[in-house]
């Protein structure tokens, strides 16, 4: 007797026993009975002594050719995938391949880009050259009344239903051109943050001189429909907008943007900067006066940019750095190193005596050895001393490291309402080209801070020199805090704006900077991806090496339902997202401003990283000219060099480009609908059909790209009258096949439902939300590029992710190609999207030996029926994925989870390769340590007596010395309320995560594996022509205590504390700003915060000797 069959028989006797022992108990029947138990007991015994079963593999082979023709031939049918390739071999005698050259392409898109950027620098150039006019004929009036538009407060009233100041009628309208948000193109307006005055004489003159610049707004808006925001942020604070809009202020009230934070004021306004931060943490420093000096400390790292170098110490009785690893060195004031910053920041505490010397001398230290290395900025230096007094004698630090050349600026922050050491603090600041600030409260913190900027732009200014300055790539999600914005990544171009009176050409008065966004999105448009081919594409980078623009950048992440821009989303590094460029040789190039070429072999992935590729990439690379910015562009090997041209008349490709299945690429440029407002709500095929029919005439199309889509139109027309007799058919059609569908290299789709949306599972499979499927900007679909990568005219099958909702879905898609003598490129892909349900159901169909199989001939189970509870099958796709197995919940899972002892054999036997892929943007839970390995965890216990303790002996100081205005800094107050518990904090990491691919030179095996007591036997096959593998495994041995699953989850990359401290230290190559302006001998150095003239005072300092002398 076959094992398999006393199994089988096993169940059906004990269920067909227990029927009989309720209907007949009588003797006959039941000596059967017992006699067929024994005959069971004595099976399960052999089952059990043998410890395998034998399952015959000629079996499993047959299973999966009959399959693989079952599926093959459905996937053919109703694709209509032959045709369609019929229909491209018809034409190849008349077209033509060519080969893409990567050199002239880049150097073309390069030139497109520079001149795109050109016209927003001339928009800037025209503002600044506005602004500063309207300024020298402004007579400025202390006494002005002036009524500008507040853009919080237009279009609101008051009780009476009367405006209210500053307020107003404001028409608004909707625009497509700035997201869909309610505008004002005929006016600017004006926003002021909360803790600005709107009616101060300052902000009066300057919004009554700043009215000059609407009538340039628009002009510049008429000359180059493309611009989107241009601004002038104003010294005194607020900020003119145009278009004007209506200005939503957070769930408080408050209005916290300040124009001079952003980036592009910053840097627009200063040169490049060495900064070293030197921070009191003595006992005085305790309470209130602490939490101003981290407040300082933060909005000072929060002015610099990925061109400036920093560093943080904190003294007391000794001198240490908040960062010990970045211990005598600046680094790069990125955005990731600044919050790094923040977060050590906030663990300072007060301790011991406060000793200014031994810090002051230290920044010198730093400062001098950067500049004679040749590292940091080469330009500005300065040293932020934030402290509540010094009472030693530090002439001599200053005569021994910076006098007479004074080359480093000291800049002081007196914290607290104590004036007594006031004095000295500003002795310091105005013997060394400085600025002395007093910062009594929180809510001064913001405005003293900014003076510096004032200060370090002077020579800038006097010289009357306009540097045009472009950012990083930052997110504009503060800007406009409504629910029609959504979050997006741009560039900013920007001008200083300087007062050209004589009378105060010394004192170097910035009046402001101008400027104006640039979408990269928009930018990228000028790479189509059409010219890239199915798995290139376009990038740009910064001087620093850092990604302004990569399909691989991932700037958000998920908090809980929410997406939010990750911490160090602008400062990911082209080494850290083209990571196979293991000697960062394209890096070092393209930072350098080079042109040239570099060939990589690449592991990618499609799918979320699920799915591994193999490519050979072409990199090209050139600088964009005037920017700071370079392009590259990569193409892949093979189908990927390659590009046919074929040619059919404007009237035919018209009728087919009409029918009811066809869309294009809504994403792509085919015509330019952003130039002219009539056209900003077409679609890309209403544009193109208004310009074929010569209805626009006017319109800028892509000729080329046009010409492909008509190509294309007219060769896959035939297609949709294949769907359609198909769909007609009723009578043949197989339930559960629901859509066919096409794609082609020029963009166009075609697809056909053939099952009505009431009873379709797959209700977003290619609709506008379905952007994995579709072409978009970034990528081909996913169906498209896997197709590519497999022979075409072999279907590869797939079953979407589950967090896409596509429901239980299979996807089947292949290539379709055009040769040309000895070059093929690929012209699309063509598929079909069926139910997983019907899949399954002809799987089971044919994984079922009938009962009357001829088993003489078989060594093994036999009759073998997938049904059986003691085999398991599965089908799995070249990824280990499962599509089919007899537990539903298993299809879509890696295999490897399901039964890690079979996917451990089979990546032992070779048949799946394990590929290790990293990823250097990814966000990890926080480690509950603190941040500084220098200082251990409070307990929870000693951090409750320490807050205790706070409370007590600072409640009386708070309420004396706080200013109720600090209320507007809510960031600071809404960041300590909102600390969630270090465990649930996410944080940038770097991963390693795995993927398997299936190696075809494997065609079939089977094996044992020992666990324990007992041996489990499987066969694998390759189900021919496709992607798909049929597993049938023994299900009654368990191996999970000797296997554990092998799971596809990323684990994060940990660095000692050596490696992760040169990982930190390590200084990448970079190109510098070309201009610097750090000195200039007109400079008027007396304007320094306090009297103009200060000397140290004699008594202050005997007094403070004194107290010096007692307090140790």
């Amino acid at each position: 007797m076959q094992i398999v069959a006393a199994a089988g028989m096993n169940r059906w006797s004990w269920g067909n026993a227990g029927n009989a022992s309720k209907s007949d108990r009588s003797g006959p029947h039941r000596g059967r009975l017992m006699m067929l138990l024994w005959i069971i007991l004595s099976s399960s015994l052999c089952l059990m002594v043998d410890g395998q079963m034998k399952i015959p593999p000629e079996t499993v082979q047959q299973w999966a050719v009959s399959f693989g023709k079952d599926i093959a031939a459905l996937s053919g049918r109703y694709s209509g995938a032959k045709l369609l390739q019929k229909k491209y071999k018809d034409i190849e005698g008349v077209v033509k391949i060519e080969e893409v050259d990567g050199e002239e392409l880049v150097k073309k898109f390069a030139e497109e880009m520079e001149e795109m950027l050109g016209r927003k620098m001339k928009s800037v150039k025209r503002l600044a050259e506005a602004a500063e006019d309207a300024d020298l004929y402004h007579e400025y009036n202390e006494t002005m009344e002036f009524d500008y538009y507040n853009s919080l407060l237009i279009n609101t009233v008051d009780e009476d239903g009367n405006p209210v100041p500053l307020g107003g009628e404001f028409p608004l309208e909707e625009n497509e051109h700035f997201n869909k948000l309610p505008v004002n193109t005929q006016q600017s307006n004006i926003q002021v943050p909360t803790n600005v005055y709107n009616r101060d004489p300052d902000i009066l003159n300057g919004a009554y001189m700043s009215e000059a610049l609407n009538e340039v707004f628009i002009d510049n808006f008429q000359k180059d429909p493309t611009l989107t925001w241009q601004y002038f942020g104003s010294s005194t604070g607020f900020f003119r907008l145009y278009p004007g809009i209506q200005w939503i202020p957070d769930e408080n009230g408050v209005v916290t943007f300040d124009c001079r934070n952003r980036n592009w004021y910053i840097q627009a306004a200063t040169s490049p900067k060495d900064v070293v931060i030197v921070v009191d943490v003595s006992g005085s420093m305790k309470g209130l006066r602490l939490t101003i000096a981290k407040h300082t400390i933060n909005t000072i790292l929060d002015t610099l940019g990925e061109n400036d170098f920093v560093n943080i110490i904190a003294y007391s009785d000794y001198v240490r750095y908040v960062e010990p690893c970045f211990k005598g060195m600046l680094v790069q004031a990125d955005l990731d190193n600044r919050e790094h910053f923040k977060l050590l920041v906030e663990e300072l505490h007060v301790k011991g005596e406060g000793k200014v010397k031994n810090a002051m001398k230290e920044s010198f230290k730093i400062l001098n050895e950067a500049a004679a290395l040749g590292q940091g900025s080469l330009c500005n230096q300065a040293i932020m001393l934030i402290t509540d007094g010094a009472m030693e004698d530090f002439q001599d630090v200053f005569e021994e490291f910076n006098w007479p050349e004074r080359r480093v600026r000291v800049f002081t922050y007196l914290i607290g309402r104590e004036m007594t050491f006031a004095e000295n603090v500003k002795w310091i600041a105005c013997n060394n080209k400085g600025y002395y600030t007093h910062v009594s409260t929180l809510a001064d913190v913001q405005e003293n801070v900014m003076e510096y900027l004032h200060v370090l732009s002077r020579p800038m200014v006097i010289n009357h020199d306009h540097d045009i300055i472009w950012t990083e790539a930052y997110m504009d999600s503060v800007l406009f805090n409504t629910q029609a914005q959504s979050l997006l990544l741009m560039t900013s171009v920007a001008m200083p704006v300087f007062s050209k009176k004589e009378e105060t050409l010394s004192h170097g008065i910035l009046l402001g900077v101008v400027g104006t966004d640039v979408p990269l999105r928009e930018l990228m448009r000028l790479a189509p991806r059409y010219k890239l081919g199915i798995h290139g594409y376009a990038y740009l980078i910064t001087n620093n090496g850092y990604i302004l623009s990569h399909p691989d950048l991932r700037p958000l992440y998920k908090e809980g339902k929410k997406l939010k821009p990750k911490p160090n989303y602008n400062s990911v590094d082209l080494s850290e997202v083209e990571w196979e460029d293991t000697e960062e040789k394209l890096r070092t190039a393209m930072v350098k401003g080079e042109t040239g070429t570099l060939s990589l072999d690449v592991r990618t992935s499609v799918d979320k990283g699920r799915r591994v590729m193999f490519l050979k990439n072409d990199y090209f690379y050139t600088i964009i000219n005037e920017t700071p910015f370079s392009l590259g562009i990569v193409l892949t090997r093979g189908y990927g060099r390659y590009i046919f041209i074929g040619n059919v008349s404007v009237e035919e490709g018209l009728h087919d480009l009409l029918a009811p299945d066809l869309t294009i690429a809504n994403e792509w440029t085919y015509c330019e609908t952003d130039i002219d407002p009539a056209h900003r709500k077409l679609s890309q095929l209403q544009a193109v059909m208004l310009y074929l029919t010569g209805k626009e005439p006017h319109l800028e199309c892509d000729g080329l790209l046009l010409q492909q889509t008509l190509f294309d139109a007219v060769v896959t027309a035939p297609m949709e009258a294949y769907w359609t007799a198909l769909m007609l058919n009723t009578s043949g059609m197989d339930e559960g096949v629901e859509t066919a569908f096409l794609g082609t290299r020029s963009g166009l789709t075609r697809f056909q439902r053939y099952t009505g949306i009431e009873k379709r599972i797959a209700k977003s499979f290619l609709t506008s939300t379905d952007k994995e499927n579709m072409f978009t900007l970034d990528h081909f679909p996913v169906w498209y590029r896997r197709a590519a990568e497999y022979p075409a005219g072999q279907f590869l099958y797939y079953m979407p992710r589950q967090e896409t909702r596509a429901g239980r879905i299979v996807i089947a898609a292949t290539a379709v190609t055009v040769t040309v003598g000895k070059k093929t490129a690929i012209a699309g892909a063509i598929g079909v999207q069926m139910t997983l349900e019907m899949m399954e159901s002809r799987f089971w169909a044919i994984a079922a030996q009938p009962n009357d199989t001829d088993c003489s001939n078989v060594e093994g189970s036999c009759p073998l029926r997938c049904e059986n509870m003691d085999i398991n099958c599965y089908v799995i796709d070249n990824h280990g994925f499962v599509i089919i197995s007899e537990q539903r919940k298993d299809a879509g899972r890696f295999f490897g989870e399901t039964d890690g002892s079979v996917m451990t054999t089979l990546i032992r036997m070779g048949m799946f390769k394990r590929v290790s892929l990293f990823d250097y943007q990814a966000m990890c839970k926080m480690n509950l340590h603190s941040v500084s390995s220098a200082r251990p965890l409070l307990s929870p216990f000693y951090g409750l007596a320490s807050a205790l303790k706070w409370f007590l002996s600072n409640f009386l100081l708070f309420l004396l010395e706080f200013n109720i205005c600090g209320f507007w800094h809510t960031e600071h107050f809404a960041d300590a309320s909102a600390h969630k518990k270090k465990g649930d904090i996410l944080q940038p990491c770097d991963t390693e995560y795995p993927s398997f691919i299936y190696e075809p030179s494997v065609k079939e095996t089977n094996s044992f594996i020992k666990c324990g007591r007992c041996q489990k036997m499987f066969v694998v096959q390759q189900i021919p022509d496709s992607n798909l593998l049929m597993l049938v495994v023994q299900a009654d041995c368990d191996c999970s205590r000797h296997y554990p699953p092998i799971t596809m989850e990323p684990k994060e990359v940990k660095y000692n504390a050596s490696v992760k401290c040169d990982r930190m230290r390590s200084q990448k190559i970079r190109r510098r700003p070309e201009s610097c302006h750090a000195y200039h001998p007109q400079e008027n150095a007396n304007d320094c915060g306090g009297a103009s003239v200060i000397s140290l005072s004699a008594s202050l300092f005997l007094t403070c000797l004194s107290f010096s002398a007692l307090v140790s």
